[in-house]
């Protein structure tokens, strides 16, 4: 009989375990099923946590509804009673001490149309006239590998990137846009400038398809996303699930490999899915050849905050569902999402449930991430007034820190995966690497990535 053990129980390590034992039982493969988590619970970046009549993520929000396997999975789950959508609504950026919105024609920022680029409140009329260079063709080469801010800046020009784009990007990828790939944001740009000869033209060529995303783009659960793990950890009766142990070590034993449990015991396996972040991996495997390659993956941290208010939803000052702070924004927060609006779900009685994220990149980080919880709340509490002006108290809080442990996907990450996973594949056969330091940050991608690495794991068995 041959083990499989998986470290690591998010929801990539849970996804491969799911495909493995549904493989395992379908091809009758006789596989030994373990699971290792540290924490004593499951789930990773995804728990939710219910205070009085509100649901509140502590990672995750949602997942996103248009890749393939999603909703698939859910069905699988038996969970489509229990699956909610969003709310759509207007966005906003905090600039000039005013929230702006964002052209509805947009995504991520840039326009669609022309008519979304001039009625912009956002940019000057200089700056809209700087972006007409997208409509010109251009001899400069760029790949998928090339910066995305750059990219954006040569065809757009700085003033639409700086205010209107680049928040709204920095906010969904947690890091400079400048230090960020193509490929690993908005590859699909580069195929519009290529096919178009205009990155406009090409977004307003496929608009449908972009709107059509925007309404009911994102899923959650009426109990919120741990539903999901819950289920999952649920339906894996065939897996030993080892939970609050940690993997203190793994050696290579002919071809086999001994993995050392904080708890003193010790497993024996034939195949090991590494779905730990990336310096754990490091600290696993504990290779010294391998450290300059574990060095070129990045990691960010933020803290999230949520406020509940005692005061009806509708009270909010804008219809919408959140905003983004610019840099010449008074404000502290880098972004504020109207959780009540956006997620029906999460406040039972309709009052008022805001959370706000402070990010490394935020000038002020190191300052706040020193706080207590109740000093964060104060900090807080005067981004809600400045923007929203609310000055009522809130009825109940939830922070959380998330420290270094956001990855980054930089100019070098593709490149740097590449190479690991050669180098893995020569030190240590039969063991993989998994999960959102290396393949994909959304729920999505890391479920997917877990169904591939099952299935390369069984392919292998087989």
């Amino acid at each position: 009989m041959k083990t499989v053990l998986v470290v690591g129980g998010g929801i990539t390590g849970l996804s491969a375990m799911y495909y493995l034992q549904k493989q395992n039982r379908e091809r009758n493969l006789g596989l030994r099923l373990v699971l290792v988590e540290s924490n004593d619970y499951l789930g990773g970046k995804i728990h939710t946590a219910i205070k009085d009549d509100f649901i509140m993520e502590t990672g995750a929000d949602s997942i996103v509804a248009r890749n393939k396997n999603v909703l698939p999975f859910v069905k699988e789950l038996n969970l489509e009673e229990e699956l909610v959508f969003n709310a759509t609504g207007t966005s906003y950026i905090h600039t000039q001490n005013k929230l702006l919105e964002i052209p509805k024609d947009s995504i991520f920022g840039i326009p669609m149309t022309l008519e979304a680029l001039f009625t912009s409140e956002l940019i000057s009329t200089r700056g809209k006239l700087e972006a007409l260079k997208d409509l010109f063709p251009t001899n400069r080469s760029f790949t998928k590998e090339s910066s995305i801010g750059e990219f954006l800046e040569y065809y757009f020009g700085k003033e639409i990137v700086k205010k209107q784009i680049a928040p709204v990007l920095a906010g969904v990828y947690s890091g400079n846009i400048y230090s960020l790939t193509m490929g690993s944001t908005l590859p699909y740009l580069l195929d519009y400038k290529e096919k178009y000869g205009s990155i406009i033209r090409g977004l307003g060529k496929n608009k449908e398809i972009f709107q059509s995303a925007a309404n009911k783009k994102f899923i959650s659960f009426k109990k919120g996303l741990s539903t999901i793990i819950n289920r999952l950890e649920e339906v894996l009766t065939d897996v030993t699930i080892l939970k609050g142990i940690a993997v203190a070590g793994m050696e290579k034993v002919d071809d086999q490999y001994k993995i050392q449990l904080s708890n003193g015991e010790q497993q024996i396996v034939d195949t090991v899915v590494l779905s730990t972040p990336h310096d754990v991996t490091q600290r696993i495997l504990n290779k010294e050849e391998l450290n300059p390659i574990f060095g070129k993956l990045k990691n960010s941290s933020n803290i999230t905050l949520y406020l509940s208010y005692d005061i009806p939803d509708e009270e909010l000052p804008k219809d919408g569902t959140g905003f983004i702070v610019a840099e010449d924004s008074d404000i502290v927060c880098n972004a504020c999402t109207w959780t009540s609006r956006k997620w029906k779900h999460t406040s039972k009685n309709n009052q008022l449930l805001l959370r706000l994220f402070y990010k490394k990149t935020n000038p002020a980080y190191e300052r706040l991430n020193a706080l207590s919880d109740e000093e964060l709340v104060e900090e807080a509490k005067k981004d809600i007034e400045s923007s929203l002006g609310i000055t009522s108290e809130p009825k109940r809080y939830e922070v959380t820190k998330w420290t270094d442990a956001m990855p980054v996907y930089a100019l070098e990450h593709k490149q740097a995966v590449e190479t690991l996973t050669r180098n893995l594949a020569d030190l240590y056969p039969n063991v993989y690497l998994a999960g959102c330091s290396y393949f994909g940050v959304g729920i999505a991608a890391c479920m997917e990535n877990g169904e591939v690495i099952a299935g390369k794991v069984v392919n292998l068995i087989e």
